[in-house]
């Protein structure tokens, strides 16, 4: 029996995460670049089209044995002919026929979605959202991704545009966010923004991973940083939750590493801001895929649209 093979691209606004996965979507070979690394656009597509040429290469394959590219990106995208609208945090991509480039250069098939849409297919088929029929998952990271599962099944909206969490306003005077708006929820609590707040707090050379290390050693310092955007975070998930009467809440990307001290003040704001019904059933959790659902809902997309 021929081995088939699916390529997986993960674009976020700080890395570019790609893998070789098998027919069962276990990764098989992966490698990963800074998005910054890439002067502009055109690089930034150059550097897909490498990573795909260098798996076939170094892995012997031919062409043939791969069933597609599956790519998720940080931004609103027509997933059917697979043009990226704009990125928030990635300059310079505006209607940018990204589908049809990569299908002339790779000679493969390839299908494009929102990155944080991926990471809820996966969540919900292979994760922490396996079980439930309602869900929001969010990914913290450079910005605030969002996708919902409704009655079971990834929810779009007609534009493709549907879970747009992190865009979800707060205040309609507050800071610039990166999609042009004001007050945004992830203008509050995108890596960009609580990174400058912990260097206020505790210097210069800091990272989050510090941060969340001294919390869990139970640094005050560390603990209230991490309250304060927990309830931030779980203020905008009291509108989400009393809106849609969710059964779950999944919680991934690098920010969501601060582990206890996050999770439990999303959970306790939710119960004093959400209405009292809506606040009970929900549950809030942890992403299981971790920093691979991204990779792993890229293969499914390429599965999902090959079967259809």
């Amino acid at each position: 029996m021929v081995k088939r093979f699916i390529i997986a691209i993960d674009l976020g606004g700080t890395n570019l995460k790609c893998a070789l996965l098998d027919e069962s979507l276990k990764i098989k070979a992966r490698s990963s670049f800074s998005t910054k690394s890439f002067d502009n656009k055109h690089k930034l597509i150059q550097g897909i089209i490498d990573s795909v040429d260098s798996f076939i290469l170094n892995q012997k394959l031919k062409r043939s044995a791969i069933l597609g590219v599956g790519i998720g990106v940080p931004g609103p995208v027509d997933t059917l002919r697979g043009i990226v609208h704009f990125l928030p945090n990635i300059p310079g991509w505006k209607e940018v026929k990204l589908k049809k480039i990569l299908e002339q250069k790779t000679k493969l098939p390839v299908f494009i979605d929102n990155d944080a849409k991926l990471m809820t297919l996966a969540e919900h088929e292979a994760g922490a959202a396996k079980k439930y029929k309602n869900v929001l998952c969010l990914t913290l990271g450079t910005g605030v991704g969002g996708g919902l599962i409704i009655n079971d099944l990834l929810y779009r909206g007609p534009d493709n545009a549907a879970g747009e969490a992190g865009h979800f306003p707060l205040n309609e005077k507050g800071p610039l966010c990166g999609c042009g708006a004001r007050g945004c929820l992830e203008a509050y609590i995108g890596n960009h923004k609580i990174i400058k707040d912990a260097r206020k707090l505790f210097g210069p050379e800091i990272t989050l991973e510090r941060v969340s290390a001294l919390a869990r050693r139970h640094n005050p310092k560390a603990v209230g940083f991490w309250v304060q955007v927990a309830k931030k975070l779980g203020l905008a998930l009291s509108g989400m939750v009393n809106l849609l009467n969710l059964d779950l809440i999944v919680i991934g990307g690098g920010v969501s590493s601060a582990g206890g001290v996050l999770f439990e003040n999303i959970r306790r704001t939710i119960l004093l801001r959400a209405m009292r019904v809506q606040a009970k059933r929900v549950r809030v959790v942890k992403a299981k895929l971790g920093i691979d659902a991204g990779i792993v809902g890229a293969g499914y997309l390429v599965r999902e649209r090959l079967s259809g």
